[in-house]
């Protein structure tokens, strides 16, 4: 290997020449910038996805109330056989979002 082919460099030189230069710093800056709000958003998405989903949860079981408060007999049979599958299913998105959440924040 020549000498060349060893040498690392740093993720902003753009152009290989080993140097950064001003307009390569800004536009590695902006990059990472715009990954870190990207990531924000995304964790921002994930909470507000599990949230609603344990609003679900919890709202399901009223649904299947007023189904029967109204008389809507075949509407509560319906519900009561979904339950379980949804049940399951709401778990499963909350399990996921917490075990990333204390997967990650272990790693650091």
């Amino acid at each position: 290997m020549t000498e060349d082919e060893t040498k690392t460099f740093h993720p902003a030189d753009t152009n290989g020449d080993g140097k950064v230069s001003k307009e390569e710093e800004a536009l590695y800056l902006e990059f990472r910038r715009k990954e870190l709000e990207d990531q924000d958003a995304m964790r921002d998405a994930q909470r507000n996805m599990t949230w609603f989903a344990l609003g679900g949860l919890l709202l399901y079981p009223f649904a299947v109330v007023l189904a029967s408060l109204a008389g809507l007999d075949q509407a509560q049979g319906t519900l009561g056989d979904m339950a379980p599958t949804y049940f399951v299913a709401v778990a499963g998105i909350v399990a996921a979002f917490f075990g990333s959440q204390a997967f990650s924040s272990r790693k650091k």
